[in-house]
């Protein structure tokens, strides 16, 4: 373990790190509604996705620096509660904002057309695959907790950040991959994610009760018990939510076409 001196860099170092960005982010996203509202070929941006960025970054934000930050790394319970806001709730709330389609609207352009084609890209297609992000995110914790990389990650800086910066990531890529708020380009059946996202749901179970059961290296019996049980009952809760956005938009999908066939009837 680090010493005090060593502690007090190791969290200086990421409350620069991710503090930082975290409020050039809400800078840049309040900047871009302020602009965009200017323009007159627009309606004004939604004050509510304003709310859902601002709340989901502060969210992520705590999870990595401040009080929860530091006390999660001697509590597996207050991590879990870290994971839950920068993992799922955060990732829900920041793609609730539509970040890409507020980027779009702000840019000139020749810029936006250079975003649209860069969220064509095999790449960004591939990583938003329903599939591919449910591997990098169920799959990513499941390599977390079940080998050393969980106590690794406490004494190594480099790989405390990247492993931070993958669980937001993969979150956000997971929430986008079943619920499309912002533009899409290679969409799938809600039938179809709707069974990534069940396969995806029992992942998520199965590891929260091995984690009960098994503990990380590490971690006292008694904390990843009550982690387990956050985990699995606080990820039904942001799930829930998901489900709901996901059944809507499916019954806005089909309500028109069945308002048709009750007209011709």
């Amino acid at each position: 373990m680090h010493d005090a001196a060593d502690n007090h860099a190791f969290f200086l170092f990421t409350d620069i790190f991710f503090g930082i960005p975290a409020l050039l982010a809400i800078g840049f996203y309040i900047g871009a509604v302020l602009a965009t509202n200017r323009r007159k070929r627009y309606r004004k941006w939604p004050w509510q996705r304003t709310i859902f960025f601002v709340t989901g970054v502060f969210l992520a934000a705590s999870a990595l620096i401040g009080p929860l930050s530091r006390q999660s790394h001697v509590d597996f319970t207050a991590h879990m509660a870290g994971h839950l806001l920068l993992g799922m709730l955060a990732p829900l709330l920041i793609a609730l904002a539509a970040p890409m389609t507020l980027l779009l609207r702000t840019l000139n352009v020749n810029f936006a057309r250079k975003v649209s084609r860069l969220m064509k890209s095999r790449s960004i297609r591939f990583f938003s695959h329903p599939i591919v992000a449910s591997i990098l995110n169920i799959g990513g914790l499941s390599l977390l907790y079940t080998t050393n990389l969980y106590t690794a990650m406490h004494e190594n800086l480099l790989l405390h950040v990247i492993v931070h910066i993958h669980v937001f990531i993969a979150g956000y890529l997971f929430t986008i991959s079943l619920v499309y708020i912002d533009p899409v380009f290679h969409r799938f059946s809600f039938p179809y994610r709707t069974s990534i996202f069940i396969l995806a749901l029992a992942g998520h179970g199965i590891l929260s009760k091995f984690i009960y059961a098994y503990p990380p290296a590490g971690v006292l019996e008694e904390q990843a018990r009550i982690g387990g049980m956050l985990m699995y009952y606080g990820g039904d809760a942001v799930d829930l939510i998901l489900i709901i956005i996901l059944f809507r938009h499916w019954y806005q999908s089909v309500r028109p076409r069945r308002d048709i066939a009750v007209r011709m009837g």
